[in-house]
């Protein structure tokens, strides 16, 4: 008998490593990354189904009145969301599946999916965290600042989560989280 695969939220601060983090995790086969839809329009180089689905407000629209997302927000006008469908299916295929999205996405995600594991990647600190929004080379000086101090309003909401990770080594990091996997699996 197959067993369901398991439904993973994973949110932290900007710079944290989040994506290669979760790039890392997909590279197990048995690890599925959600694709968020958007309303906003595709920048240079992103692929529909790839970086995003890119939807129009009303697909996005008929979507929520479908419930066919596990969370979604509006944002700068835009809206975001994670699609509810293709991460259940995978799921009953017994794949696990990774949302890697924001504090309040986890939040609407738990209330609907209480089985959810939450996971908080952590900085080492906030000056590792400075350094490595500096070493992005990305974002202005203002952007910077505007992340260091949305950092600071997101860390104390880690107690809201299961799982709190601390993001020094990568390696370990994805080792930790590996492990979470499999101690949720044998629950």
């Amino acid at each position: 008998m197959k067993n369901k695969g398991l439904l993973a939220v994973i949110s932290g601060p900007a710079g944290t490593g989040k994506g290669t983090v979760v790039k890392e995790l997909q590279k197990d086969e048995n690890i599925r990354v959600s694709v968020s839809a958007t309303t906003r329009a595709p920048r240079t180089g992103e692929e529909n189904g790839v970086a995003y689905h890119f939807l129009t407000k009303e697909e996005f629209l008929r979507m929520i009145d479908q419930d066919g997302f596990l969370e979604y927000a509006e944002y700068v006008g835009n809206f975001y969301g994670s699609p509810k469908k293709q991460a259940l299916d995978w799921m009953k295929q017994g794949k696990d599946v990774i949302l890697e999205i924001e504090v309040q996405g986890c939040e609407q995600v738990k209330n609907s999916y209480p089985e959810c594991i939450s996971i908080f990647i952590m900085p080492p600190s906030m000056q590792v965290l400075e350094q490595r929004l500096r070493d992005r080379g990305t974002e202005t000086e203002e952007v910077i600042i505007q992340r260091l101090m949305r950092a600071k309003e997101e860390i104390p909401l880690s107690k809201q989560y299961d799982y709190v990770v601390v993001n020094d080594r990568l390696e370990d990091c994805v080792s930790e989280i590996k492990a979470i996997f499999e101690k949720e699996r044998l629950k």
